[in-house]
């Protein structure tokens, strides 16, 4: 589903750039609690305004973060 690729994606990214999901609160400016609710599925519906946070702190665009398999997989699903 959309809330566990977005996790799995957020991982990755951290992953990438060699931070943890603290790290990455502290670049974004997104409160750990809102990640780590994200990462364990708890956040069902990570709003855009916050994935756009993520994505300032990582110095990529929506459209990067959203531009993988997985969700390219999801896209075709929902149609």
């Amino acid at each position: 589903n959309t809330a566990q690729a977005v996790a799995n994606r957020i991982r990755q990214l951290c992953e990438q750039n060699k931070i943890t999901p603290n790290g990455l609160s502290n670049l974004s400016a997104v409160p750990q609690s809102t990640i780590k609710s994200i990462l364990n599925g708890e956040s069902q519906n990570p709003g855009t305004a916050t994935i756009k946070k993520l994505c300032d702190g990582l110095e990529i665009t929506l459209a990067e973060f959203f531009d993988t398999p997985e969700f390219n997989a999801l896209e075709q699903e929902i149609k």
